[in-house]
């Protein structure tokens, strides 16, 4: 017996919900969801439904330079670095505050440079900035979640962005329904800085697995797109 559909507002409905328990349950056993996940052998704080959809938008986008801010272990660095030697073009470059706890082999990878310090520091800014000169630029910002650091991470850094390449603001998930304790937050942060005004518009079609820890996270800098026909 074919089950039957509900209509698209219970559909609607019941993804919502579904998507909410999930989140909860996400929160509440962070070691196994989020803390054990390993890129390769280096542990990633990454779900596998986020980072396939990054591999879509290397693919798609073919940036020269993708720039990560938060390290950490640096299996998502690692992700990165892979992924862009599977297409056979393209860098990364990761700041982070402490790169004490880098893999050996995210430090040695020919596709990677780390600079250790503060992303909204002015001098490591300036080595941003100097490193994106001319180049195809995609941006990751996973680092401290705090709403005043990830907003100036974005006045500092997201004009970096190329046309028709992605800024992907991490963890905008925090406080839906649960960690509000470290609100405010990415959302917050990011909800502020777009009302300013930003040539970015949110692609809600990299949502498609709906179990995002980056909901409205995914922008696509607008204007014409220097690699477009």
């Amino acid at each position: 017996m074919m089950l039957k559909r509900p209509s698209d507002e219970e559909v609607e409905r019941r993804s919502a919900a579904a998507v909410e328990e999930f989140r909860k349950a996400a929160f509440w056993r962070a070691g196994q969801l989020w803390g054990n996940n390993r890129w390769l052998g280096v542990q990633a704080l990454k779900g596998p439904w986020d980072v396939w959809i990054a591999q879509e938008i290397l693919w798609e986008t073919r940036p020269d330079l993708v720039i990560e801010t938060g390290v950490y272990a640096g299996g998502s660095t690692l992700f990165y670095a892979d992924m862009l030697e599977l297409i056979g073009h393209g860098h990364i470059l990761a700041v982070d505050v402490d790169l004490s706890g880098a893999h050996s082999r995210v430090v040695e990878h020919p596709r990677v440079t780390l600079i250790e310090g503060s992303s909204v520091d002015p001098e490591v800014v300036d080595r941003i900035r100097e490193e994106a000169k001319g180049k195809r630029v995609m941006m990751n910002l996973d680092s401290d979640h705090k709403a005043a650091h990830v907003l100036q991470e974005l006045r500092m850094l997201a004009d970096l962005v190329t046309p028709g390449c992605y800024l992907v603001v991490e963890d905008t998930a925090i406080g839906k329904p649960l960690g509000k304790h470290l609100l405010p937050g990415p959302a917050e942060a990011l909800e502020e800085w777009l009302a300013e005004g930003q040539p970015f518009e949110v692609d809600r079609s990299r949502e498609k697995f709906m179990l995002t820890a980056s909901p409205g996270g995914y922008l696509r800098r607008t204007g014409p797109d220097p690699q477009a026909p």
